[in-house]
């Protein structure tokens, strides 16, 4: 006899999405690229005769924007040596290295059962806009998302500049929007403004120092991530 609850897809279980706004980051968040981040700054740092970070280090500034994530690792205030270095990693990111960045497990399958049920979707990044651009053309994703801001369109994080102009342009309130993130600084990002957060733990920081930055919901997988947006408050 076939137990009819035994193997309930996960989508026909689900009900209405939790918040009308679903505001990702998208390195660590989304796909998969620290160790692509890492490899490149590595390859900077040696081109430019810096100190080599160490993976830890270089995790630490994931989710800034470029130079000032690169000032403040190689601990530097000198202009011409820090655009040399994001040049360099640029320049290793597009053109030299080949670390794959692919979408975590379950990602696009998330994104469009969020899409499905009237969830409108946006992402706030470090990256800048060329490197959103090419990400989402390398995953076939960017349909999924109304809107975006990137580090050369907005203050760096752990600002909350990002969160306020998506807010404006499609016309949400702070208590409609959650904001879901890797790093402290996109959990500072929306504390700040008093928005929603959800930390997740398989990026680039530590759980505990997510954890302290109080967000309504802790995940460790993509697959729990849908289901705390889906579940009901």
């Amino acid at each position: 006899m076939m137990n009819n609850n035994a193997s309930t897809p996960i989508q026909d279980v689900l009900e209405s999405p939790r918040y009308k706004l679903v505001i990702f980051d998208w390195d660590g968040t989304l796909m998969d690229s620290a160790d692509k981040i890492v490899s490149c700054m590595q390859m900077a740092a040696k081109q430019c005769d810096m100190p080599i970070p160490t993976p830890e280090e270089v995790g630490h500034i994931i989710g800034i924007s470029l130079k000032p994530a690169i000032m403040q690792l190689f601990s530097i205030s000198d202009n011409v040596l820090a655009d040399n270095l994001v040049a360099a990693y640029k320049d290793a990111f597009v053109s030299k290295d080949v670390t794959p960045c692919p979408l975590f497990s379950g990602v696009e399958a998330m994104l469009s059962r969020l899409n499905s049920a009237n969830c409108t979707l946006a992402v706030a990044t470090g990256k800048a806009r060329r490197g959103l651009d090419r990400a989402w053309k390398q995953t076939d994703t960017g349909h999924y998302f109304s809107a975006s801001r990137t580090a050369d369109e907005a203050e760096s994080k752990p600002s909350s500049d990002m969160l306020l102009q998506l807010l404006d342009e499609l016309n949400m309130n702070v208590s409609d929007a959650v904001m879901i993130g890797d790093t402290t600084y996109d959990m500072q990002m929306a504390k700040t403004i008093g928005m929603d957060r959800i930390g997740v733990s398989y990026g680039v920081h530590a759980q505990v120092h997510l954890e302290a930055l109080q967000p309504v919901a802790l995940v460790h997988s993509i697959e729990e991530l849908e289901q705390a947006l889906f579940q009901q408050a």
